[in-house]
């Protein structure tokens, strides 16, 4: 876009002039103050935690479907967070434009769905709209409200209050305190049903698997080679079947068990050089047990993927062994697979 500079017949007397700037200490009161009204309307909230939180849940934990949620302006922005954090955090949950459900999104809900809808005034029309519809459909409604006597509280099966004192706006009408504490409420929501359900770390890696927090919670079983991409080899094993699973396996090392199938050792590419310096053309007569290295770095299979990376810096291999409780090889990792899992 062309700037006002630009623009022919510019006049700049014609600009009006901007009122006089405040201190930086009046600005930094001002912000002080609504930080401190909006902190006290979340705190208001802790009051109005009741019976129907409680039915809430209840409704939450029992849907066997979809958890759809609406609402209009401020408060669909707040709403559409809600939805967001309840699919993140083990419920299935997505955000509908009301006046969209009015022109065919509907066709999205179904009986077994709970309807979440948020309206401060609970008066909104788009909200208003669609009660009936949702109504007749049988779907449970749960409503986020400040006006605990309005319509959509009347509609709902459940009523949370979000009501607070005013808003942090200095005119007392821009959502601003208001919004601050249904977006609580819902995090409330969403963190009592996590709870409720369960929930672990690992669930909440498989529903981030591209983000940051997803991959710092990879297991070392999400990302290891197992089967036959291990590569193994007994004590008994020559120079010359052993050099020949190391080159097949292309990991440039390779396992030994002992008769019972647990680990004995490795033998790595360096192992192979140094025993064929030292013997020369007599290495063919010895076996794994003569030319492993004891005792390699291991891990478990439920150990974060970012702990086996940590100890492959620390050592300064490339390579790791995931073993069960018994000692027992059931997995490997490589640094390349931590990488292609973003770990690295």
């Amino acid at each position: 876009m062309e700037s006002i500079q630009n623009q022919t017949n510019f006049d700049p007397a014609l600009v009006p002039s901007l009122p006089a700037a405040k201190t930086c200490q009046a600005m930094l009161e001002e912000a002080k103050r609504v930080l401190e009204m909006e902190a006290e309307a979340i705190g208001g909230l802790t009051a109005k935690l009741g019976d129907s939180f409680v039915k809430a849940i209840q409704l939450l934990t029992n849907c066997r479907g979809k958890v759809v949620v609406t609402g209009m302006g401020k408060s669909g922005h707040v709403g559409n967070k809600i939805a967001a954090t309840l699919a993140s955090t083990g419920t299935p949950a997505f955000f509908v434009h009301p006046a969209e459900l009015r022109h065919g999104d509907f066709g999205m809900l179904d009986v077994n769905d709970v309807v979440l809808a948020l309206s401060y005034t609970g008066e909104t029309q788009e909200i208003k709209l669609v009660l009936d519809p949702i109504k007749r459909l049988g779907v449970p409604l749960i409503s986020f409200t400040g006006k605990t006597e309005s319509t959509l509280a009347k509609f709902s099966d459940v009523v949370i209050d979000v009501g607070v004192g005013r808003e942090a706006c200095p005119l007392n009408l821009a959502p601003t305190s208001s919004t601050t504490a249904s977006l609580a409420m819902g995090d409330a929501l969403a963190v009592v049903l996590m709870i409720q359900k369960g929930f672990r770390a690992e669930d909440f890696a498989r529903s981030h698997p591209g983000g940051s927090l997803g991959r710092q919670l990879v297991t070392v079983a999400d990302v290891m080679r197992s089967g036959f991409d291990i590569p193994i080899v007994e004590e008994t094993w020559a120079y010359d079947a052993i050099v020949a699973e190391i080159d097949d396996k292309r990991l440039g090392f390779t396992t030994v068990l002992t008769t019972n199938k647990k680990l004995a050792g490795i033998i790595t590419d360096g192992d192979i050089r140094r025993a064929l310096v030292k013997w020369g053309a007599n290495v063919f007569t010895h076996k794994a047990t003569e030319i492993m290295t004891r005792s390699p770095k291991t891990i478990g299979a439920h150990a974060l993927a970012v702990e086996a990376l940590k100890i492959m810096e620390t050592h300064a291999i490339s390579d790791l062994l995931i073993l069960d409780s018994e000692e027992h090889p059931i997995g490997v990792i490589h640094l390349k697979d931590l990488l292609r899992a973003g770990i690295v």
